[in-house]
């Protein structure tokens, strides 16, 4: 029978219920199938407005150009290939699968898992894309092995690979308008380099700092000039992340600097993270003990948006990407409105500078349907792989097959290593969040003695759901590395076997499960806990792989029907459009009360009913609403929006518009479009509701986040 997949998300088959609670079940519970029909993360909320992350999977060190009225955005891929990644947009929302510049690495001990070598965490970081003179040239570094030029008439590709001579990293190009080019590099003291026309290195001597250390500069380094001036912005995470800009009318300075975005998480704090697995350290072996920093709910550290680039729509204005850390999913990308205040670009509204909010209006409406970048569903069935596929270093490509050896599947040839985080030809995809499902199809019936094949979680620590085959047979072997704990299953009679990965990324949690008919689901082993480590310098990714613990190569192991569910995607539902709601402060669980005395305050009665603590939230079109309460009263701001300014009226025409700010979980935030400032409440001094929040802590629990709850 033909296969057929669904758009970006085929339909996967799932437990009954999607929260955590549901995967905390025994491992001998017996879970039902539920079918859903799925979609992936998009930005777009097809209103008009976005709401970021652009991305819910990872895309670090991102750097942004226009050409014409085509954006790109070229962004790091480390130790995974092919390798430097290239997306298109029209709009900056909704963005589209380009390019890769290369398909694997040179043929070296590191990047093909030989002879105790590894390139985890290392690989291609922090491109610089750019296009000059009918060009496309995107400028990285491989740990090792020095600075790279990838060159391509399209942005599709293919692109023509030169090596640059120099110790130059972590860079951004600046082509002049007199001809000549510009490296700006390194960490606190800012330096400028001039690369050659041929840009085979450096012009001898031409290197120099421009900024001092001393001048809170960082690195992830993106260089514009803009109306004669030379800008340079700057990502510190000392001793926090946030965004600097230097600027001057020379390349060679002198520089001044100030700060341009600012604690701006949108509420998330630090998550889940490994202190003892950082950058060189060796890999770790199973039983290693992991130190697992727990978070604690109030530090940013590089939950900010912080590296990232800036670019000028058509229209003139001026938008801002930029990477934040994003708990086990990695590091996603964030669109920010730009504000030039004094000849500076601030991320943020123009009264709210260096804060971005979380749901704002599209660029334009070039892309009238929300698309994701990529299929994440695969039936294997294709000639080649669809881009969202990845290499875990490079591939043996006599050992694996699509579509030739079994038609219609993926055939991974068993080959030596002592653990998941050594086996060759692992096929990866990031792991997208907020949650996701994840599950493929699993014929076992080929493997040899000592051959072990599944469905993993590569991190450190890493997870792994598989069979094994021994003598004894075939059995289901779940292993946590965090914990170092196993669970072992035998297989009676079944060589085909469903395995399924859940992930709530935001928590770092994870729970396998599998199932023999494709249709009902088991849970198997516990709760995984999976941090945010440097080691790999990545987010979890999912991960196919087979291998063989008796060094030897093995058997064959064959994948078909991989299908990736994201229950919250669908955010349409997030925007109570016409509906009749209650507003909870997260901070205290203070009811929003709409007070008799014209002003809003707060009700410490949950189970307060009365009209003026229910809100219908009225569409004012483009993704702007008015509140109005139960007993016919609008929501208005007055004056500046301090404390005693939300007030009510029976005017409708003075009603207040706000950008609803969607953070998911039925939570929110109210954007004022008059104060450009958030509604919110003290929750310790009794004071009532202002207009002028700058945004939320982190944790959100400083008053100007609320759960809300249809009542009507």
């Amino acid at each position: 029978m033909k296969k057929v997949l669904f758009a970006t998300c085929c339909i996967a088959l799932l437990s009954g219920s999607l929260g955590a609670a549901a995967q905390k079940q025994s491992a001998a519970k017996k879970v039902q199938m539920q079918t859903l029909t799925g979609k992936s993360w998009s930005a777009d909320n097809g209103n008009g407005t976005f709401t970021n992350p652009l991305f819910y999977d990872e895309f670090s060190d991102p750097d942004i150009i226009r050409v014409g009225e085509d954006y790109y955005l070229a962004g790091t891929t480390m130790h995974s290939v092919p390798g430097l990644v290239v997306l298109h947009s029209k709009d900056l929302v909704n963005w589209e699968f380009s390019s890769y510049c290369f398909d694997r690495f040179d043929d070296s001990d590191d990047f093909n898992l030989r002879n105790g070598k590894e390139a985890y965490g290392q690989g291609i970081w922090a491109p610089a894309i750019r296009y000059h003179n009918g060009k496309f040239y995107i400028f990285s570094n491989i740990n090792g092995h020095g600075l790279q030029v990838y060159i391509s008439d399209s942005a599709k590709g293919p692109w023509t690979h030169h090596k640059i001579n120099g110790d130059i990293y972590d860079l951004s190009v600046l082509f002049d308008e007199d001809g000549k080019i510009y490296a700006v590099h390194k960490y606190g003291n800012v330096t400028v380099t001039e690369l050659k026309p041929d840009l085979s290195g450096p012009v001898e001597g031409s290197s120099k700092v421009v900024i001092p250390e001393g001048n809170a500069m960082g690195e992830g380094h993106h260089v514009y000039k803009i109306n004669g001036m030379y800008y340079i912005l700057s990502a510190d995470y000392s001793p926090m992340g946030r965004m600097q800009c230097a600027r001057s009318k020379s390349i060679w300075g002198p520089y001044e600097t100030c700060v341009i975005s600012e604690r701006e998480s949108y509420g998330y704090a630090a998550g889940w993270s490994v202190g003892n697995m950082g950058i060189g350290r060796p890999l770790p072996e199973d039983g290693f003990k992991f130190q697992n920093n727990k978070p604690n709910g109030v530090n940013l550290v590089c939950a900010t948006i912080h590296q990232g680039g800036i670019v000028q729509a058509p229209d003139g204005k001026w938008w801002g990407v930029s990477m934040q850390d994003f708990n086990a999913v990695g590091r996603t990308v964030c669109l920010s409105p730009i504000t030039w205040v004094d000849g500076w670009p601030y991320f943020g509204l123009e009264k709210n500078l260096g804060r971005s909010p979380r749901t704002w209006f599209k660029p334009n409406e070039a892309v009238k349907t929300p698309q994701a970048p990529y299929e994440r569903c695969d039936d294997f069935s294709g000639k080649t792989f669809k881009p969202v596929w990845q290499w875990n270093h490079n591939p043996n490509d006599k050992m694996w097959s699509l579509n030739k050896e079994r038609k219609g599947w993926l055939r991974l040839h068993s080959m030596p290593a002592k653990q998941l985080l050594w086996a060759k030809n692992t096929l990866t995809q990031r792991a997208i969040g907020p949650i996701s499902y994840t599950s493929v199809k699993l014929d076992a019936s080929r493997l040899k003695a000592g051959d072990e094949a599944g469905l993993g979680a590569i991190n450190t620590p890493y997870a792994s759901l598989g069979v094994v085959k021994d003598e004894k047979g075939l059995s289901l072997r779940c292993y946590d590395q965090n914990t170092n704990r196993e669970v072992l299953k035998p297989l009676a009679k079944s060589k085909i076997v469903w395995l399924r990965l859940w992930g709530d990324y935001d928590k770092s949690q994870l729970q396998y499960s599998f199932s023999l008919d494709g249709k009902n689901w088991e849970n198997i082993g516990e709760q995984i806990l999976s941090p945010y480590q440097l080691k790999t310098f990545q987010g979890v990714r999912v991960a196919l792989y087979a291998f063989n613990k008796k060094k030897v190569n093995g058997g064959v192991a064959d994948f078909d029907d991989f299908k990736v569910e994201e229950p919250m995607a669908d955010r349409t539902a997030n925007l109570p459009i016409g509906k009749t709601v209650r507003f909870f402060s997260l901070a205290d669980g203070s009811l929003m009360d709409a007070t008799g005395h014209g002003l809003m305050h707060s009700s410490g009665n949950r189970k307060d009913m009365r009209n003026q603590v229910k809100f219908v939230v009225e569409d004012r079109g483009k993704g702007k609403i008015a509140l109005k309460t139960a007993d016919g009263r609008y929501v208005y701001i007055a004056g500046a929006g301090l404390s005693g300014d939300v007030r009510l009226t029976s005017d409708s025409s003075k009603a207040e518009e706000f950008v609803w700010q969607d953070m998911l979980y039925n939570r929110c935030m109210l954007l004022s479009l008059k104060t450009q400032r958030y509604v919110g409440k003290n929750p310790v001094d009794g004071s009532p509701y202002s207009a002028d929040f700058q945004g939320a802590d982190a944790g959100m629990k400083n008053g100007c986040v609320f759960t809300w709850e249809e009542v009507e």
